[in-house]
């Protein structure tokens, strides 16, 4: 029997903003927009819970390369807490643990989120993509296993509430990488005496990104299905959308020759630290540099030519 021939898939680069669904995992999404554009590489920008909807920055291609620094970028998160009822997981699709009844008002509320404005240390959760000797703390939570994590340094850039209807709370959250709204939910609630877990989570906004430029996957989905995976790279956005706040260099037809194959560059008026966008003599992004200790741009990352 013949071997059946490997299905050759799209080298398509750039950048897609998805609006996930709920019951998705990002990896789920990923592999489903992936599918759809019939796309050879993808990679997402950090993981958003099945719970959770909003925007997900997707990188195919040569967009991969820049993923880690929409992973290091802030967020902004609307949630909605159910508060009185403590969970497993610390949302709405944990296990149970204690209901507690609820006595809280708006000033209360108010104080009790100021305590989580600022620079504040949170311990991550047991059901978390972070791994304890290489295993994701999620699995040995579902085998029933509770290991000791260290808090961490996060920050909570803005803290609103936005309703308070008897026991369910809406809050608008922006903050920095590595934050755990369902913690922040979870310790709200300690704060309140009446515990509380995330009932509902909408990222709206990641890095430069919001919610007006990610599309829905249905969208997708339809589109594709009448017009191919082709039509979908209309919601491809270029490999440097996530890096516009960074400064620029631009370089010669000379040094651009250079510096795409491996070599640091002299450039003059060059900022003298950070990382940069690097652009060639048609003003086309060719990756990021940074000077070096001689005063070179030195390459750090490189756009392959299609």
């Amino acid at each position: 029997m013949s071997q059946q021939k490997k299905r050759q898939r799209r080298a398509v680069s750039g950048i897609l903003l998805l609006d996930k669904p709920r019951g998705f995992s990002s990896n789920g999404a990923l592999q489903k927009v992936r599918w759809l554009l019939d796309a050879e590489k993808g990679g997402h920008t950090g993981s958003l819970d099945p719970l959770a909807t909003g925007v997900l920055p997707l990188c195919f291609g040569e967009a991969t390369k820049f993923s880690r620094y929409l992973l290091d970028a802030d967020k902004s998160y609307e949630a909605l807490i159910h508060l009185g009822v403590t969970t497993d997981t610390a949302d709405a699709e944990g296990k149970v643990l204690e209901t507690s009844p609820v006595q809280v008002d708006e000033a209360m509320v108010e104080q009790a989120l100021e305590q989580f404005r600022g620079n504040i240390m949170q311990v991550p959760p047991m059901h978390s993509a972070l791994k304890k000797d290489g295993q994701p703390l999620y699995k040995l939570a579902r085998a029933g296993e509770v290991v000791e994590r260290q808090p961490r340094a996060v920050s909570i850039y803005e803290l609103e509430l936005l309703e308070l209807s008897g026991d369910q709370l809406r809050i608008y959250v922006s903050c920095s990488k590595s934050t755990y709204i369902r913690t922040l939910a979870e310790d709200i609630g300690k704060v309140l005496g009446c515990g509380a877990h995330v009932a509902q989570l909408r990222r709206t906004s990641a890095g430069p990104f919001d919610l007006s430029q990610a599309v829905e996957l249905q969208t997708l989905i339809e589109l594709q299905e009448q017009q191919g995976a082709a039509a979908l790279d209309q919601y491809l956005l270029a490999c440097d959308a996530g890096l516009l706040h960074w400064d620029v260099v631009q370089l010669s037809d000379n040094t651009s020759f250079y510096w795409q194959n491996g070599q640091a560059v002299r450039v003059p008026s060059a900022p003298s630290a950070g990382l940069l966008r690097v652009y060639n003599h048609n003003q086309e992004f060719i990756g990021i540099g940074e000077i070096d200790d001689d005063g070179l741009l030195a390459p750090r990352r490189l756009i392959r030519s299609q």
